[in-house]
């Protein structure tokens, strides 16, 4: 057996990075994050790399810009409204094809909210969040060894498809500790990076921009973009399927809300309920192609997310005709108890 140590969940993100060969942190402090930048601020000088606490999250963004520029390995963690200040930055990263990764541990919104886990940044993360048409790799973990592994896996995504890739997570999977595998879950890949700016010095200059003027220039470039989207789609959606393809039920969830969610559906297959769980792990792209198969057999689906349904709409874009659709959502940072979720599930 492997050798397990126990972690906290914030923790185990800051060492995913620093096993994935970060380079660059910029942050700026907000709870429930506070520990990311901290580990990193003691650890990464190890590994050759640079800490700088920034001024703002506006800063800590635009830094991140300039350090993907140079091809290496960039960090930066927040919490929702510091995401928010991010959004523009964000957009930045995308129309110049530069790859980072962004940790948003999920606070409870709108506004100043508070410091609960929820699952309220959905929308803000999959769907853009800043201007123009593009998209981010998503990653929603459920548990701390995930934590761990998909943000190692997320630098070698930011790399491959020369995007932002965020991890989406919230204050119960960063506060909470388990026994976890650090071992990487793959090698780190070295993917072709003669874009990036690294001095002209014998060579032609080379230009990283997203601004283009020319008539043509912006559609083309923007189709350029979805071109490799639907190849992220096609290579490396990511969802896990516990159940039988012919269950009465079929439960979505992700994240947290799926690890409560795991619980009540053992009781209600313990009970004679057949419920399956769909979990996807990459929010964008969405596993739409396992979601249609399996609802051309399962004819009722029970969406459950603590907000006030954002994934629901992408569960019903993709069902197949004549499925039931029943949504239980609960905001504002309220921790859901399995037989809360329980009842949901005998009822339907």
């Amino acid at each position: 057996m492997s050798k397990k140590d126990l972690i906290k969940g914030t923790e185990a993100i800051a060492i995913g990075a620093l096993k994935a060969n970060c380079k660059y942190y910029f942050g700026y402090p907000i709870t429930p994050q506070n520990e990311v930048p901290e580990y990193l601020s003691a650890h990464i000088w190890k590994n050759g790399g640079k800490f700088l606490q920034a001024e703002s999250e506006v800063a800590s963004i635009n830094m991140l810009i300039g350090a993907a520029s140079t091809g290496a390995r960039v960090m930066t963690s927040s919490s929702s409204p510091g995401i928010s200040l991010m959004q523009e930055g964000l957009s930045y990263l995308a129309g110049n094809e530069l790859p980072a990764v962004v940790v948003n541990m999920t606070r409870t919104g709108p506004g100043l909210g508070g410091i609960n886990a929820t699952q309220g940044d959905y929308f803000q993360a999959v769907k853009g969040g800043g201007h123009g048409d593009y998209k981010n790799i998503v990653l929603a973990p459920h548990s701390v060894q995930e934590l761990f592994d998909l943000t190692f896996k997320a630098f070698n995504l930011a790399d491959k498809y020369r995007m932002v890739a965020i991890i989406l997570a919230d204050a119960i999977l960063g506060q909470m500790k388990e026994a976890i595998s650090l071992e990487p879950p793959e090698p780190i890949f070295e993917y072709d990076k003669s874009w990036a700016l690294t001095g002209a010095k014998g060579r032609d200059g080379k230009i990283i921009k997203s601004l283009y003027l020319k008539d043509g220039e912006m559609e083309a470039h923007i189709k350029h973009l979805w071109e490799k989207y639907e190849r992220l789609k096609k290579e490396d959606t990511m969802y896990e399927f516990q159940g039988e393809e012919n269950a009465e039920i079929l439960f979505i969830a992700f994240g947290s809300a799926a690890r409560i969610a795991k619980t009540a559906i053992k009781k209600a297959n313990k009970s004679g309920k057949k419920v399956a769980l769909l979990r996807p792990i990459t929010l964008f792209p969405f596993p739409e192609k396992i979601l249609k198969k399996l609802t051309e057999k399962i004819k009722k689906v029970l969406v459950f997310e603590t907000n006030m349904g954002q994934m629901l709409e992408d569960v019903k874009l993709n069902v197949s005709e004549g499925v039931e659709v029943k949504f239980y959502g609960r905001p504002g940072g309220t921790i859901v108890s399995p037989e809360e979720v329980l009842e949901q599930i005998m009822s339907f």
